[in-house]
């Protein structure tokens, strides 16, 4: 059996800088405020050029060339996102023929916040089993477009961000490096306490501009955010330490934890419940907000570009997020 090993990483984020005071001028908001309960000071709006697939692609091109390989050597895509260029088709086989690519397989995967440890994890289970060589995983998110930005929504609307990371994942020798291990979970009983519910396939778009209703919120995203942070904090926990236990490996063991880019405060909860020091643990949703399905590999690129990952080194990947879904990824660099 194979190992999947990341041979290339990288980010792209768009130009346009919102702060949260800028975000005070339209919605009652302050900085403090946004600070003391998600960390964030400031994200990334997207401009009239940006698409989920297109940064999905600067980021897949930017992985492709620090991997050292040519496109043309891909040879499947997996693409994980909320935020969709489209109802359908799906993003994936946009950034196929945005790269120009052969006519691989292209597939969507619609976990939100747990999004691109659900695409490691199938394109582990692809790589292992000899199916592909070499795969192409990008996570990417445009909010701002969907984004009810009023006071009415800032409960919502002033935590998300736009962006996109991918990784190149490459067929290797099975030995020590490479990932080693990945754990998914769900429990859809909560799935509405985190959602967009409409449009849906009960209510069409039609439906709702015929009833033309002010109030109705049911198109803007819904967060129970009392209750997302309950429960995350304690499937974060449990995520971590099933990856390394299967692994018989330790909290000290581990030299970057890289959690989905949820809450500053949900990241320094489980840090400090699982005593891992600063050095253990990468934030930047102080910078960009939270990206969903493109906040870990945003933030591993990043990490990687400041030298805070390096060969042999531990990594874990942690997510939690509507669904609920939650899941990890443990790896050797």
């Amino acid at each position: 059996m194979y190992t999947t090993k990341i041979s290339g990483v990288a980010h792209y984020v768009p130009d346009n800088i919102v702060t949260n005071n800028d975000l005070s001028k339209t919605i009652d908001t302050n900085d403090e405020w946004i600070t003391e309960r998600t960390g964030i000071k400031e994200r990334r709006f997207a401009g009239p050029n940006d698409s989920t697939s297109s940064m999905g692609t600067r980021a897949a091109e930017r992985a492709i060339e620090r991997a050292g390989i040519d496109k043309s050597e891909i040879d499947f895509i997996i693409f994980a996102t909320l935020s969709p260029d489209y109802y359908f088709p799906g993003p994936g086989v946009l950034v196929q023929e945005q790269l120009g690519l052969k006519e691989v397989g292209a597939l969507d995967v619609r976990n939100q916040c747990s999004g691109f440890v659900y695409g490691l994890s199938v394109a582990d289970q692809f790589i292992k089993t000899g199916m592909y060589k070499t795969i192409l995983l990008i996570g990417s998110e445009l909010h701002s477009g969907g984004l009810d930005m009023t006071t009415r929504g800032r409960g919502v609307s002033v935590i998300f961000g736009d962006g996109a990371g991918a990784v190149v994942l490459k067929r290797a020798e099975d030995g020590e490096e490479g990932v080693l291990s990945t754990h998914l979970h769900s429990e859809g009983k909560h799935a509405e306490e985190l959602a967009l519910i409409a449009p849906n396939t009960k209510r069409w778009v039609p439906t709702i501009m015929q009833n033309k209703d002010p109030d109705d919120i049911s198109y803007f995203p819904y967060m129970n955010g009392n209750f997302v942070f309950k429960h995350a904090v304690v499937r974060f926990s449990e995520v971590i330490m099933e990856a390394l236990q299967t692994n018989n490996a330790t909290i000290s063991d581990i030299d970057l934890l890289i959690p989905h880019q949820a809450n500053l405060r949900i990241s320094q909860f489980i840090q400090n419940k699982l005593q891992m020091r600063d050095d253990q643990v990468y934030n930047n949703i102080m910078r960009y907000g939270n990206t969903t399905a493109a906040s870990i590999p945003i933030a591993m690129s990043e990490a990687w570009e400041e030298g805070r990952i390096k060969s042999g080194d531990l990594i874990c990947l942690a997510a939690f997020g509507s669904g609920f879904t939650w899941a990890s990824a443990l790896l050797k660099w």
